[in-house]
């Protein structure tokens, strides 16, 4: 090569070059690089996640908006009052005996919790397979969705969600730190607001009106 001769996309007659600024097409003033594309399919939250030229896609498009966390904390204790007053009444006769009475030495008092939270995720499986909703959430008008399609959570779902939330307190003392952490995750969880007992069923909590 000469010392005259103009490399490849160098000159000022380089057809690539654009005619109102002199930088090359795809390039910027300066020489800084080009922008990033756009993730390839597949990425979580849709197609180009990171936007095009309308900018980036909303994760809650097209989604019914999601409730505020106190709903959702209202709807859960009017399950636990749902579940717990029948459980409470029934195993009332029961208190006299020395095994369910704690102050006599007796084990009855995690027996009674384990009861009572054996029920639980009994009728939250059963409610969440059905409609999605239990009666705390329908008198709140929330529900439970999958979060792919929006649709019921029937089946290994509903009971994987309701198994995550019950039966971890069965074991004294972690069980309750594991509640707690999860019922809080939703207080810093972006964008969904899931719980951990959401994540593990890929579900999502949203409103009926």
């Amino acid at each position: 090569m000469t010392t005259d001769q103009t490399p490849p996309g160098g000159g000022d007659d380089d057809p690539r070059r654009d005619r109102a600024s002199g930088v090359p097409p795809g390039g910027s003033p300066g020489g800084e690089p080009d922008l990033p594309k756009a993730p390839p399919p597949g990425d979580p939250f849709a197609a180009n996640s990171y936007g095009g030229a309308q900018g980036a896609v909303d994760p809650l498009a097209g989604m019914p908006p999601l409730p505020s966390r106190l709903r959702r904390l209202v709807a859960r204790v009017i399950d636990a009052i749902v579940v717990g007053v029948p459980v409470s009444l029934i195993l009332w006769p029961l208190r006299g005996d020395a095994y369910w009475d704690e102050s006599a030495g007796g084990s009855g008092s995690w027996t009674q919790q384990a009861i009572l939270l054996l029920v639980y995720f009994i009728y939250e499986g059963l409610m969440l397979s059905a409609r999605g909703q239990t009666l705390g959430k329908m008198a709140v008008r929330i529900r439970v969705a999958m979060l792919d399609d929006g649709a019921v959570p029937r089946g290994n779902a509903a009971w994987n969600r309701a198994a995550v939330y019950s039966l971890p307190q069965l074991v004294p003392c972690i069980g309750f730190l594991f509640w707690l952490f999860n019922v809080l995750f939703c207080t810093w969880d972006q964008p969904y607001r899931q719980c951990l007992h959401d994540k593990s069923a890929r579900t999502v909590v949203v409103t009926t009106v």
